[in-house]
């Protein structure tokens, strides 16, 4: 009822309903993991995808970045922070 206070409010969904569609298609995938640690690969990978869609990036190129430049547990928080879909670097290699 809200849309019918405020105009500037839209009475239709779409957006949100698409922002979601990747989740909900996942779910039957989601069936498949078999142990914690594959449904935490899993999350993993969703989580770095939606990032670069939220910023802008080729997925394609950014994930293909990530798998050159092998993150790990020994690197240093500005190593890792060189890493993220926001940083300079990143943002000029994998713009779409």
């Amino acid at each position: 009822m809200t849309y019918l206070e405020d105009g500037h409010c839209s009475f239709y969904n779409n957006l949100s309903e698409n922002a979601i569609r990747s989740f909900t298609v996942g779910r039957k995938n989601w069936l498949f993991n078999a142990t914690p640690k594959g449904a935490t690969a899993s999350a993993l990978v969703y989580t770095m995808v939606e990032m670069a869609k939220a910023n802008e990036l080729n997925i394609y190129k950014y994930l293909t970045y990530l798998l050159e430049h092998c993150p790990s547990e020994d690197m240093s928080d500005e190593q890792l922070e060189a890493l993220t879909p926001w940083s300079k670097e990143v943002q000029n290699v994998c713009k779409n």
